[in-house]
């Protein structure tokens, strides 16, 4: 069959790269320490695993498409309404809808660059045109995203701990941006690291979307929560936000498992977040080894460090791979190390300090 009888897609596609998930390599000995994807290296708690067995069983009937009792678990948790929250296959589905909910001709959505990569994908595939605004010494430059609204922005998101460079925006910083964004543009507080946070003067998102109709936060339970494999996110926002969210949502997009190993995941939240707390006295003895050895490595409040490297970063990645280390490179820019086992981040360290640097 000639390709002018194959079927017509939207041109757009043939210059959109497939989203990358991060490798898994094998090293000397069979040994991989996976630390490209931000996962974290825990398995579910027990009593998560026991919903996830006890809902299998039924997996031949559709789940609840409201997933009622989660969003009402998840307006308990956080202390607002049912209808301030909406759900989504991971944080990034609900990007995915959100972007559907504003897709017009000529529309601009708004963000930091370099941050999470699904953005201008995600962009690109709901054809609307991206304005990266780049960083300021690895931060998100606020007052630049500010002027670069125009009265074509329709979107705005802020990724706070950015991805993936860790550092985040303070509170002070961050509402004067709010205040600056005109009140129709919608800002999205990307916060799936949120539970990673320490530094006091990073704010929590839910603490300042409530008199602002068109601020809205979102978060997964793929990273404190361990739930990546399950894909369940959420927003919480005003209603006008959460419907519209609702509105483009697959029908049965966050299925019966997902919903349940999700509501588990919230009765156990102290024990997770005990993990958490580990993770977090790992990811500063990371740091701090790191620091000691000669490199520049930002703070960061998420579960990962990022190295800027320039040239060197695809070098520096075949350097970890070799020693079973997978990192996440972004070639030409620097590589983001997710904070694994104390076994993983030692096989790391010892990478990246036989890593012959320039100087």
């Amino acid at each position: 069959m000639s390709e002018s009888n194959s079927p017509r897609f939207r041109a757009v596609l043939d210059s959109i790269p497939a989203y990358r998930p991060g490798r898994k390599v094998v090293g000397p000995g069979g040994r991989s320490h996976k630390l490209s994807s931000n996962e974290t290296p825990y398995g579910p708690l027990p009593s998560v695993v026991d919903a996830i067995a006890a809902t299998a069983a039924g997996v031949n009937r559709y789940p609840d498409a409201a997933a009622a009792e989660l969003t009402a678990a998840i307006a308990n948790r956080f202390g607002v309404a049912e209808e301030e929250v909406a759900l989504g296959a991971g944080s990034v589905g609900l990007l995915q809808q959100l972007m559907a909910a504003v897709a017009e001709s000529g529309v601009e959505i708004g963000y930091g660059w370099r941050s999470f990569e699904a953005y201008p994908l995600l962009a690109e595939v709901a054809g609307v045109t991206s304005v990266r605004v780049p960083l300021r010494e690895e931060y998100h430059d606020l007052d630049a995203m500010a002027a670069a609204i125009t009265d074509r922005t329709r979107m705005v998101l802020v990724c706070n701990p950015n991805n993936p460079t860790g550092t985040a925006v303070g509170r002070a910083e961050l509402v004067r941006f709010l205040d600056r964004v005109p009140s129709d543009v919608l800002v999205i507080l990307d916060e799936a690291y949120r539970e990673f946070v320490r530094d006091p003067q990073v704010p929590d998102g839910l603490t300042l979307y409530r008199d602002r109709p068109n601020v809205a936060v979102l978060r997964t339970f793929s990273k404190a929560y361990g739930l990546a494999g399950l894909r369940v996110g959420f927003l919480i926002g005003h209603p006008t936000v959460v419907d519209a969210a609702r509105k483009t949502l697959v029908p049965f997009a966050v299925n019966q498992i997902a919903q349940a190993a999700a509501i588990a995941s919230l009765a156990a939240e102290e024990e997770l977040l005990e993990r958490v707390a580990t993770l977090v006295k790992e990811r500063e003895r990371v740091r701090e080894a790191l620091l000691a050895d000669g490199w520049t490595v930002p703070p960061t409040e998420a579960n990962f460090v990022w190295l800027r490297l320039g040239e060197d970063t695809v070098a520096f990645a075949e350097t970890c791979e070799r020693a079973g280390v997978a990192v996440r490179p972004f070639a030409g820019e620097g590589a983001r190390i997710s904070v694994g086992t104390p076994e993983d981040n030692d096989a790391f360290l010892t990478a990246a300090e036989s890593f012959p640097r320039r100087h």
